[in-house]
């Protein structure tokens, strides 16, 4: 009814983000060119959280108006903007948000209020009738093309993921300029774990937090096994604990393995912060015996090629 069959459904909506901490002002934050690529990072990785997809929603532009971070946001498909409702509706968008915020500012709480506005409706005050939630952001067509700044954080944000797969040295050396505290740095690894170092194959190997390119490793080759490994790493992670790993696989149903993995490991590195490891996540592969999965999380696999 909102959109023929020849035309794509495209929406709008302003997403308002306010801090109640006195001491963590977005807007300001955002101002400041040490500190805009990590707010733009936490804003990119939420929204991908709460449409189950890195292109679910884009960011057209985000506005400063003090106290207020406003992100203008347009959607290009009804089922993703219904995932994004549900996901703002429960909560969902706004705990996601807070624990990006929290990992990339390195910071210990981002307490956070949100309001959703489309034109001049307050979606706030209609979000249990998703219908017509759907209807406001459709009639809202986006008034401008994606900002330039917002095209080169996002360039600059895969640049990263890139080094990353190539060299992992250059990935803690460009996360450490985006002052992201979500991937440790060597020098850092003996306070943020008890295990310095942990084996594997009779190989010694030093332990890390885990990695954007670890968790789309594991997404991409872990395959059926994902849930087997979510069972095992929920012996000592609550937020795995049953029945969520079921609920994971009914929810990411449609969008298939790759998504159903990379949503339980994001379940476990949110809740487990830096205590989401490698040598954790290793003891879990091997308990499942995906030795090949764990080798080349650990970079063997490139090193036999190397030689």
């Amino acid at each position: 009814k909102m959109a023929g069959s020849s035309a794509p459904w495209i929406g709008s909506a302003y997403l308002f983000l306010q801090s109640t901490c006195k001491t963590i002002v977005l807007p300001s934050l955002y101002e400041s060119s040490q500190k805009k690529p990590s707010v733009f990072k936490a804003l990119k990785l939420a929204l991908a959280d709460s449409t189950g997809s890195v292109n679910g929603v884009d960011m057209l532009k985000v506005h400063c108006s003090h106290p207020h971070l406003i992100v203008q946001l347009k959607f290009c498909k009804q089922e993703n903007c219904r995932r994004f409702l549900q996901s703002y509706r429960e909560g969902a968008l706004q705990e996601s948000l807070q624990n990006h915020l929290q990992l990339s500012l390195a910071v210990t709480t981002v307490p956070l209020e949100m309001e959703l506005k489309a034109g001049n409706e307050h979606l706030d005050n209609m979000l249990k009738d998703e219908d017509r939630c759907l209807e406001c952001i459709y009639r809202e067509k986006p008034d401008r093309l994606r900002d330039e700044e917002i095209t080169e954080l996002e360039e600059c944000l895969k640049s990263l993921i890139v080094h990353q797969s190539i060299n992992n040295n250059v990935a803690v050396k460009d996360y450490a300029s985006l002052n992201s505290p979500s991937l440790p740095y060597p020098s850092q690894s003996s306070s943020l774990s008890p295990q310095v170092t942990f084996i594997f194959q009779g190989q010694e190997f030093a332990n890390r937090t885990l990695t954007l390119d670890d968790h789309q490793k594991f997404a991409k080759l872990v395959s059926k096994k994902w849930k087997q490994v979510g069972r095992s790493l929920q012996k000592n992670c609550r937020a795995l604990r049953d029945p969520v790993i079921d609920n994971l696989a009914l929810e990411y149903d449609r969008e298939g393995l790759y998504e159903q993995a990379y949503q339980l490991l994001l379940r476990f590195i949110q809740s487990e912060g830096k205590k989401a490891t490698i040598a954790r996540l290793i003891a879990a592969l091997e308990e499942n015996g995906l030795i090949s999965l764990a080798e080349e999380l650990l970079g063997l696999h490139s090193n036999e090629d190397c030689s």
